[in-house]
């Protein structure tokens, strides 16, 4: 959601160069988690989907609608420049790939892959954006990608913290919790309470967050959006002014693993544009509780 949008890592410590993605002269180097060096031959790719395992990582096995926290180079492969199109490694920030919603070439190269992996793809229209790709894309254009895997989160995936209270707003235990709201007026001010502190490194701006997490309005008691609904986790960057004030406040130098409960009167949630898509107001309050999974 724009503006609100068991961690193991096994590094390379050797660069590894290799060929792939159908194609011999093909040369992809670097460490793993490192920014990739790729040599493209003359000509353009193979007509097929081509996907190749430059490093094979020992961590968990990533499914159907796990999300995969990645490192990634995205090139259009045409023979002559094979300009770059996107890189989480220029940006200096992973990225969320929601496996299962993926184009259909990149969810084939990710499901069953292992974090710490190092996987290429070679990706046909047909198996990418197809007739409707985004600006800067062409439609008969092939892409291909390095992805280095650096964690994977499952549905229902849950920091487990307790219940807890702050003012009048209570917090149900266990792996999903409920959100209960009191009667009367809404708080006037920001508030934020760790009620369940986890074990993990202090979260800081500039990271990204796995979080599953529950939004509602004060003034309705409805609640607008929920991860734990679906059980699939989200990754948000705090720090940027990415989401909403409210969450850079009460997420930033928080224990991972801790679960989260805070109140953000409109001046710290969307202020006076509201956010009609989820119903809310410019004057509404809302409520939030999450629980951080991960930090990258």
């Amino acid at each position: 959601m724009r503006r609100l949008a068991a961690l193991l890592l096994v590094p390379l410590v050797a660069a590894c160069t290799a060929t792939g993605g159908g194609d011999p002269d093909l040369k992809v180097g670097g460490a793993f988690g490192g920014k990739p060096s790729i040599v493209f031959p003359a000509g353009k790719p193979s007509a097929e989907l081509q996907i190749d395992q430059l490093a094979a990582g020992k961590g968990a096995q990533l499914g159907k609608d796990d999300v995969a926290i990645v490192q990634y180079t995205a090139h259009v492969w045409d023979g002559k420049e094979n300009r770059l199109v996107d890189s989480s490694f220029n940006r200096g920030t992973p990225a969320a790939f929601p496996v299962g919603q993926l184009l259909p070439g990149l969810d084939r190269a990710l499901q069953g892959r292992r974090v710490g992996s190092r996987v290429i793809a070679s990706i046909p229209p047909a198996q990418g954006f197809g007739a409707n790709p985004p600006q800067g894309i062409g439609p008969d254009d092939d892409l291909f990608y390095v992805i280095d895997i650096l964690g994977a989160y499952p549905k229902g995936v849950s920091a487990g913290g307790l219940g807890g209270r702050l003012g009048g707003i209570r917090v149900s235990g266990g792996k999903r919790p409920r959100l209960l709201l009191p009667a009367g007026p809404a708080p006037v001010a920001f508030h934020a309470k760790v009620i369940a502190r986890g074990s993990g490194p202090r979260t800081h701006a500039g990271q990204l967050l796995v979080v599953q997490y529950q939004g509602a309005t004060w003034a309705s008691r409805r609640v607008f959006d929920s991860t734990w609904a679906t059980g699939q986790p989200k990754a948000f960057k705090i720090g940027d002014g990415s989401v909403i004030k409210a969450w850079d406040r009460a997420l930033t130098g928080v224990p991972v693993g801790s679960r989260v409960l805070m109140t953000a009167p409109p001046a710290y949630a969307y202020g006076p544009t509201g956010a009609p898509t989820h119903g809310i107001r410019p004057s509404d309050t809302l409520v939030f509780l999450i629980d951080i999974i991960a930090a990258y």
